[in-house]
C-alpha cells in the first residue's frame, strides 16, 4: 500500500508539472500553431472517429454558481469553480478547483481540488479523478470515516453528435467511502454512480440537459442506507453566447431532486436555507466564461 501512495504522488507531481505549466504559458500559443486542433463535434461523428489523428487541445472555464449540486447531493452555496485542461492524441490532463461556503451562512469555507488524467477519442472518456479537500493532508486517502480525500475510476461513452446521449460510471477506489454493518464492522463500500444524460440543442444557441442518476449498492449518495438509490433527476437550461472564435459566455439554470433523499425522509422535500444539507430538492443558477 505504501508503494502504491508513492507512484500515485510521483504521477500526480509528474502531471501538475508536466500538464498545468505548459497550459498556463503556451497553451494559447502552440494551438495557434497546430492547424490540427480537434473539435469534439468532429471527434464524436456517428460510431466513427476521423482519420487524421487528434492534435492538441485545451480549454479553460470559470463558473459563478449560487450552488455546488454534485451527482444529487448538496455540496455548498455560493462558490467560484474554475476548470483548465490540455490534451494531445486523445490524452489529457485536466485540473478542477472549487473555492465556496458550505452554506448560506458565510460561516465556512470548503475548498476543493480535483486532478483528472484519462483518454478521450472515439466518444469514449476514461479517466482516474484525484479529489482533494484542503481540511485534509494531500495524499491522505485512508478508508475512514472523515479522511477527505479519494481516488475514483470514470468512465463516460457519449453516442456521437448527432445522438449526444452519454453514458456515465463512476466508482470510488480509495479514500473516505464505508460504512459499519448490522455487526458493526466497517466495511468499504466501493461507492458508485451510473448516470444516463442527453442534450438538446435548441435555436438561438439554447440548449436543454436532461440527466438521472442511481447508485446500484450502499453507498454514499444514500448516506450508506439504500441498496439501489435514485440519486438524481436533474434539467438545465443553458444559453450562450460567443464573444469570439475561442471564447464564450454562458448563463445556465439547473433544477435537481433526489427521489431517494426524499423517500427516506420526506421532510427533505421542503427548504432549509439554514440546514441545506437537509434538503433533496435544490435549484442552482450560473454565470460561465470559457475558452475552447
Amino acid at each position: 500500500m505504501e508503494y502504491i501512495y508513492s507512484t500515485i504522488k510521483r504521477v500526480m507531481a509528474l502531471a501538475l508539472i508536466v500538464g498545468a505549466l505548459p497550459f498556463v504559458f503556451f497553451a494559447r500559443a502552440y494551438a495557434e500553431e497546430m492547424p490540427e486542433i480537434s473539435d469534439q463535434k468532429t471527434v464524436n461523428k456517428w460510431m466513427d472517429d476521423p482519420k487524421k489523428p487528434v492534435g492538441f487541445t485545451y480549454g479553460v472555464e470559470a463558473k459563478l454558481q449560487t450552488t455546488y449540486i454534485w451527482r444529487g447531493l448538496y455540496s455548498g452555496g455560493a462558490n467560484i469553480q474554475l476548470d483548465a485542461n490540455v490534451g494531445y492524441g486523445g490524452l489529457f490532463f485536466d485540473m478542477w478547483w472549487n473555492i465556496g461556503v458550505t452554506d448560506w451562512s458565510f460561516n465556512k469555507f470548503l475548498p476543493e481540488l480535483d486532478f483528472s488524467l484519462g483518454f478521450n477519442r472515439y466518444g469514449l472518456k476514461l479517466y482516474m479523478l484525484y479529489v482533494h479537500h484542503f481540511d485534509f493532508a494531500f495524499f491522505n486517502m485512508t478508508n475512514t470515516p472523515g479522511s477527505g480525500n479519494r481516488l475514483e475510476l470514470n468512465a463516460r461513452y457519449t453516442i456521437s453528435s448527432k445522438i449526444p446521449l452519454t453514458f456515465v460510471w463512476a466508482t470510488r477506489l480509495w479514500g473516505n467511502d464505508g460504512y459499519f454493518d448490522e455487526n458493526g464492522v466497517y466495511k468499504r463500500a466501493y461507492s458508485s454512480y451510473a448516470e444516463i444524460n442527453y442534450t438538446q440543442a435548441l435555436p438561438y444557441d439554447l440548449s436543454l440537459y436532461g440527466a438521472i442518476g442511481i447508485s446500484p449498492w450502499r453507498s454514499v449518495y444514500s448516506g450508506y442506507k439504500q441498496r439501489f438509490s435514485v440519486n438524481n433527476i436533474e434539467v438545465r437550461l443553458r444559453k450562450d453566447w460567443s464573444a469570439s472564435e475561442h471564447c464564450g459566455i454562458a448563463l445556465q439554470g439547473q433544477l435537481t431532486v433526489n427521489p431517494s433523499a426524499i423517500a427516506d425522509d420526506k421532510t427533505t422535500a421542503e427548504w432549509h436555507p439554514k440546514d441545506p444539507d437537509n434538503q433533496a430538492i435544490n435549484a442552482n443558477i450560473s454565470m460561465i466564461v470559457y475558452l475552447k
